[in-house]
């Protein structure tokens, strides 16, 4: 399947989607090649022209552009960050498997990490202008995805797919602030003297 076919799918019929995922023949390579470096890459590049070029305003401060270096390091370094953290979520996912009766499959739960993580990939767009920021709450879709795709790929009971969930979106959110704690630390933000 074609990468906007897939996410067009994954965000708008999942429960009809992670049935044709759970059965797809792939590998790690390809899985990276196809769909995770290519979203991964939308908030961090769009977060560059956002920051730069865009720019920030501050009320009573005014608008601030980062310094494209300072943005170009931030993206580059949350990319990469980003892209990493996908497989460690999968080896989370496929590590808690049996604790929930499901079966581990380290290919199955990096499936379940990398298109559960779609909406928040998809949304990242909106770091394009700044000021649209909070509107990347949307993101929070990832954890119905994960809620439906966990039974389908790990094979977990329903009964046990709350659980299951909840334990993974804690994980999510602290590999979350890890992430935004290492970029953040390659921008720099405008203090009161800045025109």
């Amino acid at each position: 399947m074609d990468l906007k076919a897939r996410v067009k799918a994954i965000l708008f019929r999942p429960k009809e989607e992670w049935p044709v995922i759970a059965g797809e023949s792939t590998n790690v390579s390809e899985l990276y090649q196809r769909y995770i470096l290519i979203l991964a890459a939308i908030g961090p590049v769009a977060s560059i022209i956002g920051m730069s070029i865009v720019g920030v305003t501050v009320p009573m401060i005014g608008t601030f552009r980062v310094p494209l270096g300072t943005s170009l390091a931030s993206a580059i370094v949350r990319y990469i960050i980003s892209v990493i953290s996908v497989y460690i979520l999968a080896l989370i996912i496929d590590a808690l498997a049996p604790s929930f009766a499901g079966e581990k499959n380290r290919l199955q739960a990096l499936k379940v990490a990398a298109y559960s993580l779609t909406p928040f990939w998809v949304v990242g767009i909106l770091s394009l202008i700044p000021a649209l920021g909070f509107l990347q709450i949307l993101g929070l879709y990832s954890f119905y995805l994960l809620y439906l795709g966990l039974p389908v790929l790990m094979k977990s009971p329903k009964e046990k797919s709350l659980g299951y969930t909840i334990v993974v979106i804690i994980v999510m959110i602290l590999i979350s602030l890890i992430i935004g704690a290492i970029s953040g630390a390659f921008v720099s933000y405008p203090g009161a003297g800045l025109r």
